[in-house]
């Protein structure tokens, strides 16, 4: 009885995370759907600094103003985001990350802010687009991407994250009371071997790269039913500076906040963009 008890921990705790972490590392996506963006759009390439050739489609801007969306698939991902900011005239870029779809290298899961510095540095040579007007939009995995490039360049000028959450032990080591260490050895555990598998430190806490975004705007969107840690999403606002704004949506799930409330959510959303990239001067 005993030995199946220990069997099972050990499966759960040290073996299950284990075989997350290779597939994190070593399966990408391969599918690219139609697009169905419902706007004229451009297939575009653009090159990482460590030399990776990634694919997307963009849409050109009307307005001057551009915001990055990134589904943590990528093109294999919701198209909805795409279609709701391009019918209010941004420019919006959406790409596979590397090692996915039609990009060059191998499945990541942390340094996955390369991509999106990358994405940054090409809608910079845009002449439909300000590079002072310059948005992201990540989900979940995309989701802590942005809130990592912002945390780390000032180019990106305004971040709506959605279903951020848990990425290694020391987002984990965030959460309160005792029940956090339930499920800390899983998370110990995932991190060492993606460490591994990778070559590739873990990323810094979430909650210390947010604290740098202020004075550019942040606005922070969680479930009611939360998935990979994203009720941290609390955490990460009492460490934000202003002007940033939350809302958790109770009747949601994981990432699923257009889909529960569509013209609620498009109205925060466009709306924030709106305030924090259509009101920007041109430096």
């Amino acid at each position: 009885m005993l030995v199946g008890i220990a069997a099972i921990i050990v499966f759960f705790e040290i073996a299950f995370p284990v075989l997350f972490a290779y597939g994190y590392t070593h399966f990408g996506r391969s599918f690219v759907p139609h697009a169905r963006l419902g706007v004229p759009y451009d297939d575009v390439t653009f090159t990482t600094a460590d030399g990776l050739k990634l694919a997307g489609w963009y849409v050109p801007s009307k307005n001057r103003a551009a915001v990055i969306v990134l589904p943590a698939s990528g093109r294999s991902g919701p198209q909805e985001h795409v279609r709701m900011l391009a019918r209010h005239g941004y420019g919006v870029l959406i790409f596979d990350p590397r090692g996915t779809g039609e990009s060059e290298g191998d499945p990541y899961r942390w340094g996955g802010e390369r991509d999106v510095k990358a994405a940054l540095a090409f809608l910079r040579t845009r002449p439909d687009v300000d590079r002072a007007r310059i948005g992201g939009l990540g989900l979940s995995l995309g989701g802590e991407l942005m809130l990592q490039t912002a945390g780390e360049t000032d180019e990106l000028k305004a971040v709506v994250s959605e279903g951020a959450g848990i990425r290694s032990i020391r987002e984990q080591m965030l959460k309160s009371g005792p029940a956090k260490w339930v499920t800390a050895p899983f998370w110990a555990a995932q991190t060492a071997a993606i460490t591994v598998f990778s070559n590739h430190a873990p990323p810094p806490n979430l909650r210390n790269l947010v604290a740098r975004i202020s004075p550019r705007p942040l606005f922070l969107i969680h479930s009611g039913h939360p998935l990979g840690g994203e009720e941290l999403n609390t955490s990460f606002y009492a460490a934000a500076g202003a002007p940033k704004q939350i809302w958790k949506i109770p009747d949601a799930t994981h990432t699923g906040g257009l889909e529960a409330h569509p013209a609620e959510y498009e109205r925060r959303v466009v709306g924030f963009f709106d305030a924090a990239l259509l009101d920007a001067a041109t430096p």
